[in-house]
């Protein structure tokens, strides 16, 4: 593997809306019915700005090669550019050593990756894992599969009703058998913010791994592994500007050591015979194959731009945008919030309903005026079982949203109320 020098810090650049919204073509754009484009769905994917698209354009174009195979020019072109952009993305989370830092597809695979290499491996029946009840399904479904295989008990923290996690209960939930807390750091059906710091510490308390779910969290709030002193974070790249495809699991160097490979082939071995195998060094041991190299350097592209933003003023922005929008569609008649009503303990997600008008219905009246939200159950349907609703509508906002756009959303509620006939 190619050896990293230290990278340069990147240079914090002033918070400019105008001149970032620049940086995003997709967001000129406009439809047939003459209204511009106001994108309200970045829980779901992020838009990417023309200095991702050109690196990833860069790397096809002048380095395109496999890497840690070749003595060529171009692979070790190539080679150097991937690990650089590990480089990036583990001083961008705060990991130790760049070896720490495994490329994945996604978030769910990162989380299934935990779940076979190390939970497999070291639970045992009557070993407990403990989630939340308003995860994604990636970090249910897993888990759950762990359950009915290998006998394990899957236990869960309640949501209480404004949308935040009981944490009394997570108290008596997190217990001496407890071997593994897998939990998100923002729900991305509500916005909820959780308290890592209080989970975190009852998990080391009682002797468990933590693993988080950064896939809402990682795009919009600073993150430092080290200080939240967690085992294993999950995150994908498309939330946080870069293409699809590439996502991200951090885990601390001596428990990725210890586990078991994910998938097995080429590049991710030391030595083959006939008879068996053996392992390659951490990272390479969980990227089999050929790795999703473009799309990994595109990512330490997206990394320079959040780091050049800063993401303090990212999420600053973030706040300020979601406190206007609860302010904004609370005075939309028959509209609902769901979750904390206060903006610093929730992300820039808010899910609503309109009263007597199914989200879905809502989703597309507002998408003839150009305003794109989501709409359903979000990947989370214990959080829509617990407010008992079928689905919501949601807004999400990013670093390019603007309060016109929150505008948007409102007029475009207020029209849709008058279309299904509310006064």
């Amino acid at each position: 593997m190619t050896s990293l020098v230290s990278l340069p810090a990147v240079e914090r650049l002033p918070y400019d809306i105008a001149r970032i919204r620049r940086d995003f073509p997709i967001l000129k754009r406009e439809f047939d019915s003459g209204a511009r484009l106001v994108y309200l769905d970045n829980a779901a994917t992020s838009q990417r700005p023309v200095q991702v698209l050109a690196e990833l354009t860069r790397f096809y174009r002048d380095h395109n090669a496999n890497i840690h195979r070749g003595v060529h020019t171009l692979s070790v072109e190539a080679t150097d550019l991937y690990e650089k952009a590990r480089a990036k993305v583990a001083r961008f989370i705060g990991a130790a050593d760049p070896r720490e830092i495994v490329f994945t597809r996604n978030t769910t695979e990162s989380i299934n990756l935990v779940a076979h290499g190390w939970a497999r491996k070291f639970l045992k029946p009557g070993d407990e894992v403990v989630i939340s009840e308003i995860e994604h399904h990636s970090n249910i479904v897993p888990w759950q599969m762990l359950r009915d295989e290998r006998g394990i008990t899957l236990k869960y923290i309640p949501m209480l009703p404004d949308g935040t996690l009981d944490m009394e209960a997570a108290l008596t939930t997190i217990t001496e058998r407890t071997r593994l807390v897998a939990v998100t750091a923002m729900s991305n059906a509500l916005g909820t913010i959780v308290p890592l710091d209080l989970i975190v510490a009852r998990a080391k308390a009682v002797g468990a791994f933590v693993l988080v779910d950064g896939a809402q969290s990682v795009p919009h709030l600073p993150v430092d592994v080290q200080a939240l002193g967690i085992d294993f974070l999950a995150f994908s790249g498309h939330k946080m500007l870069a293409p699809f495809g590439i996502g991200v699991l951090w885990g601390r160097l001596p428990v990725l050591e210890s586990m078991d490979p994910f998938l097995g082939g080429g590049d991710m071995i030391l030595t083959v015979s006939m008879a068996r195998s053996t392992w390659a060094e951490v990272p390479a041991k969980f990227e089999a194959g050929t790795p999703n190299v473009g799309d990994a350097v595109a990512l330490g592209a997206a990394v320079d731009y959040l780091s050049a933003l800063g993401m303090d003023a990212v999420r600053e922005h973030e706040r300020e945008i979601t406190d206007y929008a609860l302010r904004r569609l609370a005075d939309v008649p028959g509209v609902s919030i769901f979750g904390v009503p206060d903006a610093d303990q929730r992300g820039g997600v808010i899910s609503f309903d309109l009263e007597g008008v199914h989200p879905h219905d809502i989703g597309q009246v507002l998408d003839t005026k150009g305003v794109a939200i989501r709409t359903g159950h979000h990947c989370a349907q214990p959080v829509m079982l617990a407010l008992n609703v079928p689905a919501t509508a949601r807004a999400s906002f990013y670093i390019y949203n603007t309060t016109d756009e929150v505008d948007a959303l409102a007029s475009g509620l207020e029209e849709v109320g008058r279309f299904f006939g509310r006064k």
